[in-house]
């Protein structure tokens, strides 16, 4: 457990139990902010139970009682769930978050209060979050967002003025686990069915095995039109700005990752291990006003791709 001192004071108690694929609870109390060790992914039952139970003894020994319990705006986290029973148990007073917009003040707080920097806050700024998965607030999967924050008199307001071009989440949450639902979703907006596919076979062939120890599941001919007649369909289909979806794709379709994650932020991390000197002509970026269309980028990556091109610093 860090604790460090918090200099805009509030008598409120604020319990904060963060998301939940990165386990951590923070107690403001005092002008001190406790924050706790790292559980690990709670979507694992030890660790969340783990989590639960650290969380129930510094309360209870550091008799604290809160009036303001803070959770992510997900429904299905568990630790919004579990906000929702501290809220009823203490009489506390329920405040979802935005996951992405608690980034961007997560930040704030970490330069103007743990590094001591002199960084200004003025009456309104702008914040960009680049990240894997957040509940947004029109119910879609948020992570490539800039939002201006406005302050006025006693009066915050949070506009979000742009994002990324949505991509769909083929079977939602699968598209985590198997990239190449985002590459059909994403080729699908200009290429025919058939070029899409053969792409990813001949991807398979040429390129995965040599690149990577086990290249995993890549679908056959029914398996692949299934999922684009469930996309066409818009069945079980969730719509992401997701950055963390945009290079899972790009990590597979340069043959760094296979279809089958191994690991969290696999498919990330071996792009980013594999980059090398820049590319010299960038892929073209569409500015749509309130969001960055990158399809077009996408398509002429995966055309440089079968050209031998060393592409995979261009989106980093």
């Amino acid at each position: 457990m860090q604790t460090f001192s918090f200099t805009h004071k509030t008598k409120s108690a604020i319990l904060a139990l963060g998301a939940e694929s990165a386990g951590n609870f923070s107690v403001y109390v005092d002008g001190q902010i406790h924050f706790s060790d790292d559980f690990g992914d709670l979507l694992l039952p030890e660790n969340f139970a783990r989590y639960q139970k650290e969380l129930a003894n510094f309360l209870r020994e550091k008799k604290i009682k809160p009036d303001i319990i803070l959770t992510d705006l997900h429904p299905d986290y568990q630790t919004t769930e579990l906000g929702k029973i501290l809220a009823k148990k203490y009489k506390a007073k329920h405040i979802q978050v935005q996951h992405h917009i608690a980034h961007i003040f997560s930040q704030i707080l970490n330069f103007t209060t743990i590094l001591n920097s002199k960084l200004e806050i003025r009456n309104y700024f702008y914040g960009i979050a680049l990240d894997g998965t957040g509940y947004g607030t029109d119910g879609k999967i948020w992570g490539g967002e800039c939002f201006k924050f406005l302050m006025t008199n006693d009066e915050f307001r949070i506009n979000r003025i742009g994002h990324l071009e949505n991509q769909i989440m083929i079977g939602g949450e699968l598209a985590v686990k198997e990239p190449t639902r985002m590459i059909i979703s994403i080729l699908s907006k200009f290429l025919s069915k058939n070029k899409i596919y053969n792409l990813i076979k001949n991807h398979s062939r040429n390129h995965g095995r040599e690149l990577v120890s086990n290249f995993g599941k890549i679908y056959s001919k029914t398996e692949f039109e299934i999922l684009y007649n469930q996309l066409n369909q818009n069945f079980n289909c969730v719509e992401t700005s997701s950055t963390g979806r945009i290079l899972d794709a790009v990590s597979l379709l340069l043959g760094f990752c296979g279809n089958e994650r191994k690991y969290k932020h696999e498919a990330i991390t071996l792009l980013e291990a594999n980059s090398t000197k820049p590319y010299k002509h960038p892929l073209p970026l569409i500015d749509r006003v309130s969001h960055i269309a990158l399809a077009v980028a996408q398509g002429e990556m995966s055309e440089g791709q079968r050209g031998g091109y060393k592409l995979n610093t261009t989106y980093h």
